[in-house]
């Protein structure tokens, strides 16, 4: 199912009618005309249309977080329809202070986080493991394209590239992932440590295959 599949399936739950053209017509007026603060508004009175927008101007973005943590599209689309179905129950817990998206991005990464802990138990996994955390210094993600990273990321066991994500990307510290995952901070930090060697041995690969190709 494709990120559209997930409009029209969001669509169908929140009863909001489909691609006539009155309905587009009335969508893209409104699109038009409001504010980031009047949608806010809007859905917060449970306005369907207005959820609508709001879920169409950030589910394409917020998707590509969630499937950097639960990996297949399958997943992430799961992820993101419960994502949304709690950020328009919030509306009224977001106070307007720092940015609405990154309000956004923060439900939907808890929500893939609570997805990963149902299916994956973080501290019983064989490659959780601990290291002494000053004895590798590896620093592969200033050597990369943001989009190279991603794109590597999907290589990774569960556990480094979760920890890779909430502490490179996301900005989170050890003592935040730790409580997030129910692992110690040491682990954090080893996770993190063994995440970066496996992206640079993955980028060493790739660049002993790339002159061969062609």
């Amino acid at each position: 199912m494709t990120n559209g599949a997930i409009n029209e399936r969001y669509v169908a739950d929140a009863e909001i009618p489909q691609s006539t053209n009155t309905t587009q017509h009335c969508l893209t007026k409104i699109k038009e005309h409001l504010t980031e603060q009047e949608l806010i508004e809007k859905c917060r009175q449970n306005d369907r249309r207005a959820q609508k927008l709001l879920y169409d101007r950030f589910s394409p973005k917020m998707f590509g977080v969630s499937k950097r943590y639960v990996k297949t599209v399958e997943n992430a689309e799961e992820v993101i329809i419960e994502a949304f179905c709690k950020i328009f129950k919030k509306m009224d817990m977001y106070t307007g202070k720092g940015s609405f998206e990154g309000w956004i991005r923060r439900i939907v990464v808890n929500e893939s986080l609570m997805f990963l802990r149902k299916k994956y138990r973080f501290h019983e996994h064989a490659d959780i493991t601990e290291l002494p955390v000053k004895a590798v210094h590896v620093t592969v993600e200033d050597q990369l394209a943001a989009q190279d990273i991603l794109n590597l990321l999907e290589q990774l066991p569960v556990g480094y590239r979760t920890v890779f994500n909430l502490y490179v990307i996301e900005g989170f510290k050890h003592r935040e992932i730790a409580e997030q995952l129910g692992i110690s901070i040491n682990t954090s930090k080893s996770q993190l440590i063994l995440a970066k060697k496996r992206l640079r041995a993955l980028v060493e690969k790739a660049q002993r295959i790339r002159p061969h190709e062609g």
